[in-house]
This record gives structure tokens, sequence and C-alpha cells, in this order.
């Protein structure tokens, strides 16, 4: 089964770090990264970028809105996933325990799924 992990980091933390602690964060996730790839966990991680250049797009109550960010109501955002596969939901949840993130965010873990399950219709 795929499993997703979802790092959730307060906005701002990564103006906080120094330019050496940045890297050996950034070090240390990528060498997770590289430990799950070489076990055949891995199908796709990735960094995000900040709010600054993010952008919000809804069509709510039939109204066409884009908000540029940074968002002021934000209080975290997603930095980052790590895209899991052949893992059940136990091995999931002990590898975002493993993961580097974990010290200083929330790493949530989310099962890949269909949104509308067909069966139940």
């Amino acid at each position: 089964m795929s499993y997703m992990l979802l790092i959730h980091e307060p906005v701002g933390q990564r103006a906080t770090r120094t330019e050496a602690e940045g890297r050996t964060a950034y070090a240390a996730m990528v060498a997770f990264g590289e430990r799950l790839a070489a076990e055949g966990r891995l199908k796709a991680v990735e960094s995000l970028a900040g709010l600054d250049g993010a952008v919000r797009v809804s069509h709510a109550s039939g109204q066409a809105q884009t908000l540029d960010g940074p968002f002021a109501e934000a209080k975290e955002m997603i930095g980052g996933f790590f895209l899991l596969q052949n893992v059940n939901r136990e091995q999931a949840i002990a590898l975002a325990h493993e993961c580097p993130a974990a010290q200083w965010c929330t790493v949530e873990v989310r099962a890949l799924a269909p949104c509308f399950d067909e069966s139940h219709a």
C-alpha cells in the first residue's frame, strides 16, 4: 500500500535557523530519503518552497478567486512530503517517527485512496 508523510512546519521556522542549522536539517532529510529509496519504500520526495510565492485558487459560491501568499492566517505550511510505497499503516507510522522532521515539525501520515468509493454508491 502507499502512504504519504506530509511535513507540517510552522510558518517562518526556516528563517529562524542559521545557515549551518538549515544545511544540517536538510542533510538529515536527504539521508532519510536516500535510505527509504535504498529500501525500495520511496516513490517520491520533494521539499516545497515557502508561502511567499504560493497561490490559493477556489471557486466557492461560483466565484473564481485567486489569493497570493503569504497567507496571514496560516500558522503552518506543508514543507514537503515523502510518498511511500510497499508499506502498511504501522510501517508508515514507524517511518514517520524516524523522519528527522518529526524533531521540529509534525509529520502527518495519510494513506493514498480514492476520494470517492464507488462501491458504496
